[in-house]
């Protein structure tokens, strides 16, 4: 990706010093269990739902602006993606005759506190649409490249915005109308309806790299195939199967690889918010 000359997003928080917490049942296994189930989860109540196992105190935390002299590369790299998320959506946003919301991104070491509950690094990037604020740990970028064998500056990228891409759903009022089903659903239909929220958010994810690449140009040889196997090593049939050993379609909440990568790759062909119903509506933007 070409991002030297790209601006620092205003909105990006440090935080450190936050220290470690307990995972209940605890150990490697554990951590892994909880990033395979969290990684790109937006739901809040999912969410909550292992953030409230994680417990223990913290330490003090340090809280600065992200800048320059504080920050380190990968910090830097992925304040320019925010950046570049926020000239997208603001630009997407008047179109629809609406005002884009910034999100603030959080970034902190080993745990901090959420607007969803305690944050902890083991459980990969998400949105907490309580807050409207994207919480990631950036070390979570060399376990995506260890764990995962996914490599590539614009694969980092195309984490940040899928979350971001949660907050449009949510500005949208899409996630809100999904939530409201929850009651009304058993577990294995409502799983139906969040991968449809997930695959939207992959279709976000590549909607914005198109329309950044016509505004910018950052988009170099083979970054849209890094983002593609991003989005493959992450379906749920492939961590299913790399957790259990086995794949069971009806506890899916992301979507197939086939699946992410399909949708991604349409919201990078078309560049049009329009295409983008994955069956669960598009909101304000679809009236």
């Amino acid at each position: 990706m070409r991002l030297d000359d790209e601006r620092l997003s205003d909105n990006v928080e440090k935080r450190s010093g936050g220290g470690k917490r307990t995972l209940i049942g605890g150990g490697i296994g554990g951590v892994i269990v909880i990033v395979l189930a969290l990684l790109f989860k937006q739901d809040p109540n999912q969410v909550n739902q292992v953030l409230q196992q994680v417990q223990g105190p913290g330490g003090t935390e340090k809280v600065e602006q992200l800048s320059k002299e504080n920050a380190s590369a990968i910090e830097l790299f992925s304040s320019k993606v925010l950046a570049s998320t926020e000239d997208v959506w603001a630009a997407e946003f008047r179109r629809l005759n609406m005002e884009y919301e910034r999100p603030k991104m959080v970034l902190f070491e080993d745990a901090t506190t959420s607007g969803c509950g305690a944050a902890e690094s083991a459980m990969g990037p998400f949105y907490c649409p309580a807050d409207r604020m994207v919480y990631l740990d950036a070390t979570f970028f060399k376990e995506l490249e260890d764990r995962f064998g996914v490599k590539g500056d614009f694969a980092k990228a195309y984490v940040i915005a899928h979350e971001v891409g949660h907050h449009v759903q949510n500005l949208l009022g899409i996630s809100r109308q999904v939530q409201a089903m929850r009651s009304r659903l058993s577990e294995t239909e409502y799983n139906k309806l969040s991968v449809k929220l997930e695959l939207q958010a992959d279709f976000l994810a590549g909607l914005w790299a198109n329309h950044a690449q016509q505004m910018r140009n950052i988009l170099e040889a083979g970054d849209i195939e890094s983002g593609l196997n991003a989005a493959s090593a992450v379906g749920d049939d492939k961590l299913q199967e790399a957790s259990t050993g086995r794949v069971v379609p009806d506890a899916f909440t992301h979507g197939t690889s086939q699946q992410r990568m399909f949708w991604f790759k349409k919201g990078f062909d078309s560049g049009d918010l329009s295409q983008g119903d994955t069956g669960i509506g598009l909101g304000q933007a679809g009236r």
